[in-house]
């Protein structure tokens, strides 16, 4: 395939069968193009490059990940606590030798704790996990550019913006919770957009086998099997850190409008209402999905009797039944870790604010050391949580054309792709604003796959203008290769800051060369 071609087909979907075609019934053709899904996810193309793309992505996350050998920034924490959950089932307080009081659900550090139970309390073991999470990031990112946009070419773009990241590559290296967390996310994101796919797709069966909605005002039977999926993953993310709870309201409406927007694709009168009680009860058992995995993700907690607060109601004298009892004693943790993060304010020297992030206003320092050989007088070794800067402030403007063609085209991928955005980033202005809350960079891990999706999805309209038929062919190459200009920026850029990325020794004058906004990255 020519590289013209490719951009041809970067995002514009395969054309509908010719009306008449097996298996299509009396449906009409615009209606089989409106519930157009995915067919051919099997592609073996896309399944190569896939594979080559997360091979790559994986040496660049296991290589070196031991060192340095120490524990690094927050790793004080986490790998200590799940060293301490191996042995006793619950974090502990070696000090003061009693169960220690965290603040943060469990799951990310059992997950650290595997890699722990495999390797050994040392850094491979602490690491280990975080770096299959942040690789199996970038393969779930490119199934799901691939889905929404059914091109290998913006699918592997997709992948590879996302490992030649140095933001994600650090937090990928380091065994904190993060990482995880994006993980789910995304994930719980993937299947939301497959219960989409799988929801049109049965509306289209009901329809070919002689569903009228015009003479019926209800509508077809459909057991949402992804929907119920997403609740347990985001039950898994809701199980590292509480903050995937602000992605909730916004998926929720995210796939209430898929759902009318299939239905009145299909001719269902009142789509809205047509199908809502459905829509709501199925969202509430998979909602239930998420109570059960998170409270099962505190299983060493209830199983034992040592943890923070495990017998709360007993010690103040209160009753404490078998069941009831350690929920209302979970609660009253829950209650008091809440008042925690409520009250976080004070001042930390790598703190940043939402308003910096995309603009690598404060990177995150997470280890320093000037010792060593490296053939000058002063020489530096440091892991800097960066973003790769052509990447990173090239996400406002992505961010703005988005809206633009999204709002032109009508696109649904252009909702979905600024839907994970605003759930990952709106909320921390909110609490910046409203109390000034202590928060760092790395909280904007979970909105990161959708601001490189923004990007993708810039790069595709570059490549193929919208309803471009009678478009010199000449255009769809320039578009093309200055698409491809940009990711060999972006290539070169990662190289360049790479060093800085995973620690490598180097001069001072070339550490300091990469210091591109000066004290703000010192």
């Amino acid at each position: 395939m020519t590289i013209a071609a490719a951009a041809r087909t970067a995002l514009t979907p395969p054309p509908p069968a010719p009306t008449g075609a097996a298996g299509s019934g009396s449906v009409p053709d615009i209606v089989r193009r409106r519930l157009a899904t995915l067919e051919n996810w099997l592609d073996p193309y896309s399944w190569v490059v896939t594979a080559v793309i997360v091979a790559m992505a994986a040496i660049l996350r296991l290589n070196g990940i031991s060192s340095p050998r120490r524990l690094v920034f927050d790793e004080k924490y986490y790998p200590t606590d799940a060293w301490d959950m191996l042995r006793r089932g619950v974090e502990w307080d070696e000090t003061a030798n009693g169960p220690a009081y965290v603040v943060h659900p469990p799951l990310g550090k059992w997950l650290i704790a595997l890699g722990e139970k495999v390797f050994g309390n040392n850094p491979l073991g602490w690491r280990f996990s975080a770096a299959i999470a942040g690789t199996l990031m970038i393969l779930i990112l490119i199934r799901v550019a691939y889905r929404m946009f059914r091109s290998v070419l913006l699918a592997g773009t997709a992948g590879l913006l996302m490992t030649l990241d140095g933001f994600q590559l650090v937090l990928s290296r380091t065994a904190l919770l993060d990482i995880f967390l994006g993980l789910f996310i995304l994930a719980t994101f993937a299947a939301v957009l497959l219960d989409r796919d799988h929801y049109r797709r049965r509306l289209l069966r009901a329809l070919k086998n002689g569903y009228d909605p015009s003479s019926t005002p209800k509508v077809p039977w459909i057991v949402p099997w992804w929907l119920l999926v997403a609740g347990v993953l985001f039950g898994l993310a809701c199980g590292v850190k509480w903050s995937a709870l602000f992605f909730l309201p916004f998926l929720a409406a995210l796939i209430v409008a898929w759902r009318v927007g299939a239905r009145r694709s299909a001719g269902i009168r009142g789509p809205l209402i047509a199908g809502i009680v459905g829509d709501l009860g199925w969202g509430v058992l998979s909602f239930i999905l998420t109570g059960i995995v998170y409270l099962a993700s505190w299983t060493g907690w209830f199983v034992t009797d040592s943890g923070y607060f495990r017998h709360y109601r007993e010690a103040i004298g209160l009753n404490e039944p078998p069941i009831l009892g350690p929920l209302l004693n979970l609660l009253h943790y829950h209650s008091v870790a809440y008042t925690f993060h409520s009250g976080l304010t004070d001042r930390h020297s790598s703190q940043s604010w939402p308003w910096q992030w995309l603009l690598l206003g404060r990177p995150v320092p997470f280890y320093w050391n000037g010792a060593g050989d490296c053939g000058a007088p002063s020489c530096a070794r440091e892991i800097l949580l960066l973003g790769t800067p052509i990447l990173w402030w090239s996400f406002l403007p992505a961010l703005g054309a988005l809206v633009w063609f999204g709002i032109a085209r009508r696109d649904w991928r252009a909702l979905a792709i600024g839907t994970g955005v605003v759930a990952g980033l709106l909320p921390w202005f909110w609490y910046a604003v409203k109390d000034g809350r202590t928060m760092f960079s790395f909280y904007a891990l979970p909105a990161l796959p959708f601001l490189i999706l923004a990007v993708v999805y810039v790069l595709g309209a570059i490549m193929t203008p919208a309803r471009d038929e009678g478009a010199h062919p000449d255009r769809r190459l320039i578009g093309t290769v200055v698409a491809a200009g940009y990711v060999v920026a972006v290539a070169l850029c990662f190289a360049y800051f790479f060093p800085i990325f995973v620690g490598q020794l180097m001069t001072y004058e070339n550490w300091y060369d990469r210091m591109w906004l000066g004290t703000r990255w010192v």
